[in-house]
């Protein structure tokens, strides 16, 4: 095929993603020279359509940002006012009680927000200082330099055919140039896995680490609604078969977001993430809330769970990466959003001492020093060995020993334990169907569960059906040859959208991607036996279109 001209476009700094890390990079950036030129390319079809988190937002990373942000309206309104922890039966519960928990765990002075409109709420900050920022501009490609650094990305390419050939109505894109690329992609990011990979990032550290988070929001009855009460649970119903556990968190006007975690690193191929979610929502502490009341609105999205020792170098010639991009979420808190920020604003520090030393292209190691030596290497390291002590000694002694870890980090800035490492990756960690018994599921009711497909009508998600699929096999065989056998095909229900079947043709079972349900949340990429699928990015403007996620 011949090659594709393209216009180029140059800028100081190209930022791929307008979640909360590239955000925050940008304003910083224009905080710092209002004079620098700076884009932020998002493929969702507005800002905020495809973020999805908790969230009890820490608002330290804010704070750092812009200090003045409850006076320039930041949409921070409900404060928590009660903390819960419980530990849930099949009928019943036991709640942990807060005393014993390292104050790191405590949400004092935190906010119940939807992230999708914190995000645009800094969009229209990060404009009124000057930065362009163009939604429904999918990043399909990078574009390198003659030295091998990353030099920008190809955005806003349109109109292939499903074969991949450029259609009647094909837009080939743009080349957007920068002195340094920054990826905000959120976790999984195509183009943050392309450098990981390219410049051997991960060399050296262990295997990051997922989970696959769910949400709904429901409106429930006044009468039960507490604003500002924040609960998590743990056990039933996941018990042995994964680690994990829920959120539900009263926000304003009546809304609950009502959340479930599924840690990715579970072993039976049988188990249905999606349907554990549903089946919870009937614990009699869960159903009694939302009896009365109706869902509004539904997602997914895997999250980083490696922490510290997963973290890859953040740093390449020309790109650095931001946020869950390099994955900095802490387990524990179930918060990443004030890293992310404070990433983006320690990488535009970096950025713009570069460029004012005429350097470019280059690796911005001040911003990888920032990021481990200060306040998000400090919040991870403190944690660091939570998640593999769950992994590896399951709920009730990661309990014991992770309380027992963070505090001895907490008073004496050391850990008994050392840094744990992980073992295996999640795909890794599925094994054999023969191995394990199959898991009966309720049906979902209609009243408090539902059915994926039903479910996914309530995350507005949309793909134009006339190009290529962007969920790409290595090799079209292996569904249905390797993993069907082996692994009972555990694509069919670790998807939370629905998007793979395994069918019947002419007496032969067939595997079918629907990738018009597919809400961008990455778990195949991630999970998949057989390493087998890559996510890459649709169309801009395709996907999900979240409310107030």
């Amino acid at each position: 095929m011949a090659e594709i001209e393209r216009e180029a476009m140059e800028y100081d700094v190209v930022i791929v993603g307008a979640g909360p890390a590239g955000l925050s990079a940008a304003i910083r950036l224009k905080q710092l020279d209002a004079d620098l030129q700076v884009v932020v390319l998002e493929k969702g079809s507005e800002v905020g359509a495809h973020i999805l988190s908790g969230a009890v937002l820490d608002p330290c990373g804010l704070n750092a940002l812009m200090p003045d942000w409850k006076e320039k309206g930041a949409p921070l309104n409900v404060e928590v006012k009660e903390d819960n922890f419980l530990m849930l039966g099949e009928a019943g519960h036991v709640r942990i009680p807060n005393f014993p928990m390292p104050p790191l765990m405590n949400n004092h002075g935190n906010y119940i927000v939807s992230m999708g409109n914190v995000c645009r709420w800094m969009a229209e900050q990060a404009e009124e200082l000057g930065v362009e920022i163009f939604p429904g501009m999918a990043c399909s490609e990078l574009v390198y330099g003659a030295g091998g650094e990353v030099k920008g990305v190809v955005a806003g390419e349109f109109g292939r055919n499903p074969d991949g050939t450029p259609g009647p109505s094909y837009e080939p894109g743009m080349e957007l140039h920068g002195k340094y690329v920054f990826l905000g992609e959120g976790v999984r990011g195509s183009l943050s896995k392309e450098v990981i990979a390219k410049y051997g990032l991960s060399d050296g550290k262990e295997p990051q680490k997922y989970g696959l988070g769910m949400k709904e929001i429901w409106e429930i009855d006044p009468a039960k609604h507490k604003e500002g009460t924040v609960t998590h649970t743990m056990g039933w119903p996941l018990g042995k078969n994964a680690g994990g556990g829920s959120f539900i968190y009263h926000l304003d006007n009546n809304q609950v977001y009502v959340g479930f975690v599924v840690h990715l690193n579970y072993k039976n191929p049988h188990l249905f993430p999606y349907m554990e979610f549903q089946r919870f929502k009937h614990h009699p502490v869960v159903a009694e809330l939302l009896k009365g009341g109706k869902r509004v609105a539904y997602g997914a999205r895997a999250i980083t769970e490696g922490g510290w020792q997963s973290m890859p170098k953040l740093v390449a010639p020309g790109v650095a990466l931001l946020g869950c991009s390099a994955g900095m979420v802490n387990v524990p808190r179930i918060k990443g959003n004030h890293n992310a920020m404070l990433s983006g604003k320690a990488a535009a520090e970096a950025a713009f001492d570069a460029i004012k030393a005429e350097r470019s292209g280059d690796e911005l190691t001040a911003y990888e020093t920032d990021v481990r030596g200060g306040a998000i290497g400090k919040d991870l390291k403190m944690v660091r060995n939570v998640k593999p002590m769950w992994s590896k000694w399951g709920l009730t002694a990661s309990l014991a020993f992770g309380g027992l870890d963070m505090w001895t980090n907490n008073l004496l800035g050391f850990s008994l334990f050392g840094t744990l490492g992980h073992g295996k990756n999640d795909a890794e960690a599925t094994e054999e169907a023969s191995k394990h018994k199959p898991i009966d599921y309720p049906k979902p009711d209609g009243v408090l569960s539902f059915d994926r497909l039903t479910n996914v009508s309530f995350s507005m998600t949309n793909h134009e059906e006339s190009q290529p699929c962007h969920l790409r096999l290595g090799n079209q065989d292996t569904p249905v040859q390797i993993n069907l056998p082996k692994f009972a095909e555990p694509a069919q229900r670790y998807c939370p959208a629905g998007v793979y079947e395994v069918v019947e043709k002419d007496g032969q079972p067939e595997f079918v991607i629907n990738f018009q349900n597919c809400v961008h949340c990455k778990t195949c990429d991630i999970k998949d036996p057989s390493q087998n699928i890559t996510w890459t990015t649709p169309q801009g403007g395709d996907g999900p279109n979240y409310p107030n996620m």
